[in-house]
């Protein structure tokens, strides 16, 4: 991840997620299209895999390998596992967290729209909430929220199986709080749960309690982790809107998994304090206000399927119907005619800023490459040996230009929680076409 890796494209593929309900007509790509789309979006996260790899069934992209086992052993406490957020090889807390919510929020939506794809899709999710759960009970009143020195990692370019950069772990604490990341790490275990609940529900059980004790521990000890652990975060995943924003987002997760009217009461007494009325249009990794917002509202069926917004009518149909161009514009049907997700279409980014993707993998070239050797892949004109299947890049500028550039990261970079939410769209539409 980049300091500036915050940009439209983004922003679009989260609201449409939002966005995407009931009804459509038919456009230029096939039901086919969509689900073939739907089962690159999850095979992506198999590429940010971190930890034990080998020997593992469900481990479909065969170029990446065991990387990062002992993450977290000098600090006697096991983090291996969990994901690298984009193109790097650290692992940040709090857009794993998100993108774990995402992923959650996606199957819970529209799961039984994901035909044989839904065992990938709890798989994607498991990955992640096995390494949240570790870094939420392994201490007492402490989060482990990233391993990997940004600043460090970034100088290098190397695989993840080769890194030799410091895997230095990353806490917030009752002395050092972190409540943005904490609660965020509870909404992703309570989303979660509800994935789990009947497929496994004793992981399901154990996944919303630990979420309630995280949430416990982020109310009681409020303070933004961009202020505890500002070198190391900041400008990578700075808490640009605070901490009150993931509070509410975490509540109401959890008051949806359990049902318990405590955390609607919650939501209620600190809404208005904690900036829910604030109107917000950006919903990101970042800021949560408009997902809460969505999360507790009652959906426009409920109110005859239209709603009014200035002097405008909204309809589902209106609003499934911008959803479905901005999925389009994603997957081809743009002015440059090429997909902006790896491995879909005949014209689609060749040269992604991916440390993995643009090195030998580690069977073909098994020696290794070090941490400067590596800038001679970064700068090489050849394509990635490596395709990052289904991978969602950063995109065209406002102009619908689109340099594919390893070196244009603001572009060619790909991120966890770009593709979380992107998966519920795509098997909404592949259900619908």
């Amino acid at each position: 991840m980049t300091p500036s890796f915050k940009f439209s494209l983004k922003i679009q593929i989260l609201t449409l997620y939002l966005t995407s309900l009931l009804s459509l007509h038919s456009y230029a790509f096939t039901s086919k299209d969509y689900t073939s789309a739907l089962e690159k979006s999850i095979l992506f996260f198999e590429g940010q895999r971190s930890g034990k790899l080998s020997g593992g069934s469900n481990q479909r992209l065969t170029w990446r390998g065991d990387s990062a086992l002992s993450d977290g052993s000098s600090y006697h406490v096991d983090l291996s596992g969990g994901y690298y957020d984009a193109g790097d090889n650290v692992k940040f807390g709090l857009p794993m967290a998100f993108t774990t919510t995402l992923l959650s929020w996606s199957v819970i939506e529209f799961g039984d729209e994901m035909g044989n794809q839904i065992e990938h899709a709890r798989d994607a999710i498991r990955w992640g909430t096995d390494y949240l759960l570790k870094a939420a009970t392994s201490t007492p009143e402490t989060l482990y929220v990233q391993v990997g020195d940004p600043n460090m990692d970034h100088r290098c370019w190397e695989r993840p199986e080769d890194m030799d950069t410091p895997r230095n772990v990353y806490k917030v604490t009752t002395q050092h709080p972190g409540s943005d990341v904490a609660a965020e790490t509870a909404a992703a275990l309570a989303a979660a749960s509800i994935v789990f609940k009947s497929s496994d529900p004793s992981y399901s059980n154990k996944l919303l309690q630990t979420a309630k004790k995280v949430f416990d521990f982020a109310d009681k000890h409020r303070g933004s982790y961009s202020d505890s652990l500002n070198s190391v975060v900041c400008p990578f995943y700075c808490s640009y809107s605070g901490y009150h924003d993931e509070l509410l987002w975490g509540a109401s997760w959890i008051h949806r998994a359990s049902g318990d009217s405590l955390y609607l009461d919650y939501i209620k007494s600190n809404g208005h304090t904690m900036g829910s009325d604030d109107d917000s249009y950006s919903f990101s990794w970042d800021d949560k206000r408009p997902g809460t917002k969505i999360l507790l509202s009652k959906y426009l069926n409920l109110n005859g399927g239209v709603t009014t917004c200035g002097g405008s009518t909204i309809t589902v149909e209106n609003l499934v119907s911008h959803a479905k161009k901005q999925v389009d514009y994603i997957l081809g049907d743009n002015p440059s005619k090429m997909s902006y997700m790896v491995g879909f279409g005949e014209k689609y980014p060749q040269h992604v800023h991916h440390r993995g993707s643009s090195l030998p993998s580690i069977h073909s070239h098994p020696s290794r490459i070090s941490c400067n050797d590596g800038f001679q892949y970064l700068n090489s004109g050849s394509p990635n040996p490596n395709v990052l299947v289904g991978a969602v890049v950063g995109g065209p500028d406002s102009r619908d230009n689109f340099s594919d550039d390893r070196n244009n990261y603001q572009q060619s970079e790909p991120a966890t929680y770009i593709n979380a939410p992107f998966v519920g769209a795509l098997a909404y539409f592949s259900a619908k076409s």
